[in-house]
């Protein structure tokens, strides 16, 4: 993937085929939930099924696995064995302190940390992680859900972001991704990459292939708009 490629992360699989479907669309990465008693929590040797056959048959993308507040020991273990992520995206209450801990400690993979935003004033709160965590993930916030609600943030806020980041800051957008927004969306912001989940789905945890393979291409034609 060259520097100037709009990254995509399918998130919320809970079926090892539509997960390697969907890699072989060409997306970058794959998100699994790891919180419990959420609508697409996928238990540990589902999740370990689905790691091992996209490390398998696809081992350039990313295996990104959702957790929020984990246990050192639920960490150890999942880092451990058959079918591993590449990538733990950290969902919680996670302080920037807590971020570069666990990066410092778990060096093999990578670390993200997901911010659920309320307001453009909550976009402050970048600058005390962005140098503890390999890349921040922007997400609305919501009342009962840590993430796939398909609430959108308002594109307007990323509009200076980059002169608010370093320069080597990793951000990712998440939020109703949908072919549809595309267009609109990256005329306005120009993250790393997009995380989409909720507003590709038939029902939680079930992605409808042709809303992927749509999103997939709209990104691909609509990329030089990214400013």
């Amino acid at each position: 993937m060259s520097e100037a490629a709009l990254a995509l992360k399918i998130c919320g699989l809970t079926d090892h085929s539509q997960a390697c479907s969907i890699a072989a669309m060409g997306v970058q990465a794959i998100g699994v939930i790891g919180v419990d008693k959420t609508p697409r929590f996928v238990t540990e040797p589902l999740r370990r099924a689905i790691f091992a056959e996209l490390a398998q048959l696809h081992p350039d993308v990313e295996r990104v696995w959702v957790v929020a507040d984990p246990s050192e020991h639920a960490i150890q273990s999942a880092l451990q064995g058959d079918g591993t992520p590449t990538i733990v995206q950290l969902h919680g209450s996670e302080t920037p302190e807590r971020c570069l801990q666990l990066k410092q400690q778990h060096p093999t993979v990578l670390w993200w940390k997901a911010l659920r935003l309320r307001t453009e004033q909550d976009l402050n709160e970048l600058s005390f992680f962005e140098s503890h965590i390999d890349a921040l993930l922007l997400d609305a916030w919501s009342p009962d859900q840590l993430g796939g609600t398909g609430h959108r943030l308002d594109p307007s806020w990323f509009t200076h972001l980059h002169d608010q980041l370093k320069p080597n800051t990793v951000w990712w957008l998440a939020g109703g991704i949908s072919a549809e927004w595309i267009p609109e969306l990256l005329k306005l912001v120009a993250p790393y990459g997009l995380d989409a989940s909720s507003r590709l789905e038939t029902r939680p945890g079930v992605k409808d292939l042709n809303k992927v393979r749509a999103l997939v291409q709209t990104v691909h034609d609509n990329e030089r708009l990214r400013q």
